[in-house]
């Protein structure tokens, strides 16, 4: 079952107090799910979630958002990452263009994006939704810094031809663009009522652990390749 989650609420930002969505500056709240020292920082491998209210963890304490539940995993397992979570709720993929160059300037190794609920549900462009999602993948490319693109889905609620085609965007820009696809980032949590909060549609402490199991195999991926051509003689 697909559902579509209504990303409006309080929002978290990284250090430095970045432009919102809007593109005014947000009161700096700073959501990083680690307490490491600045020196240790620049050792780590640097993770940013750019996404909306799922991110932000809406409803949730931050350490009990997805992104703070996969630094601590990653951790776990022997990973040296920083994890800085850059959730906005109710931000749109337009948000997060503008938002991209401020993201980029934190010198990442590894961007999520998790944008898109928002647009589909407010029934926007799904041609817009895909370029600004195309441009925001082919920016953080260029820049070197790898790419893990988290699927979102739709119901009906605009005709079965809207939902399948903004359905249709996240695996086709992940093909066309050779990024990792989380096929649909909520899967096994949308409406599943024990597993949200009493809006039915944002993820309680359970729903964010279950969305973090479903996230963590690909952003480890991603780290054993980072991992090899570090290691590779050419690196």
């Amino acid at each position: 079952m697909t559902l579509l989650l209504a990303c409006n609420g309080p929002a978290g930002d990284p250090p430095g107090d970045p432009p919102g969505a809007n593109g005014t500056r947000q009161s700096e709240k700073r959501s990083v799910v680690s307490e490491s020292p600045a020196d240790d920082a620049e050792e780590s491998i640097r993770i940013v979630f750019l996404g909306d209210s799922l991110s932000a963890g809406m409803g949730v304490n931050e350490d009990e958002a997805f992104p703070a539940v996969v630094e601590g995993h990653l951790r776990h397992r022997g990973w040296d990452v920083q994890v800085f979570n850059a959730g906005i709720s109710g931000d749109t993929t337009a948000g997060g263009v503008s938002r991209l160059d401020w993201i980029l300037s934190q010198n990442p190794q590894i961007v999520v994006v998790e944008l898109g609920a928002n647009d589909g549900l407010r029934g926007m462009s799904v041609q817009m939704t895909e370029a600004n999602l195309r441009a925001m993948i082919s920016k953080t490319q260029q820049a070197g810094i790898r790419v893990l693109l988290a699927g979102m889905m739709v119901p009906p609620n605009y005709g079965a031809d809207y939902s399948e085609r903004f359905n249709d965007v996240f695996p086709g820009l992940a093909e066309e663009l050779d990024v990792p696809l989380v096929p649909f980032l909520l899967e096994g949590v949308a409406a599943e009522p024990d597993l949200n909060l009493i809006d039915g549609i944002h993820p309680n402490p359970a729903g964010h652990q279950r969305v973090a199991e479903t996230v963590l195999p690909f952003l480890e991926t991603i780290l054993k390749e980072l991992e090899a051509s570090d290691s590779s003689p050419d690196a």
